[in-house]
């Protein structure tokens, strides 16, 4: 009988399928959205008090502003990916670390999207209480944008 156990193992054995990966391309294509006014935080609507659309490009400026925004792993609706980190990035110890910590983590946060190709020309001013950031976003398609951001410390 161990003759027998030896030819058939303690565990079973057996092939793995071999799983194809679809090579499909990622739609860089920004799809139009409902307009939103950053200042006011809210839907952009007309006289009849409905939602206006906007094109591809703005929809994309919008989610960039948004993804910058929204705190990383604050809101279970999005993916552990979406956001950034900047609660941790103000905590840094001198200014210098809090702003290479604020730059790596919007860059981290828009470089998600396959529709970015860089983040960069980071600018800060520091005043009493809180830092101001602006920042150029490169897409892939259209022309660049700027971002301008103040923090509460």
């Amino acid at each position: 009988m161990a003759a027998a156990e030896e030819e058939r193992g303690l565990f079973p054995v057996f092939d793995l399928p071999e799983v194809e990966e679809d090579e499909e391309e990622y739609d860089t294509e920004f799809k139009p959205s409902f307009a939103w006014d950053i200042e006011k935080g809210d839907f952009v609507t007309d006289a009849k008090h409905q939602a206006v659309k906007s094109d591809g490009y703005e929809a994309y400026k919008i989610w960039c502003f948004k993804a910058v925004q929204t705190e990383r792993l604050s809101c279970l609706a999005y993916d552990d990916d979406d956001g950034t980190e900047l609660e941790d990035a103000l905590k840094e110890s001198d200014e210098n670390a809090v702003e290479l910590a604020v730059a790596r983590t919007i860059q981290e946060a828009l470089m998600v999207n396959p529709r970015t190709e860089a983040v960069e020309k980071f600018v800060f001013g520091w005043e009493p209480g809180e830092l101001s950031v602006s920042f150029t976003v490169i897409p892939s398609q259209w022309e660049e944008f700027s971002i301008k951001l103040t923090l509460d410390r």
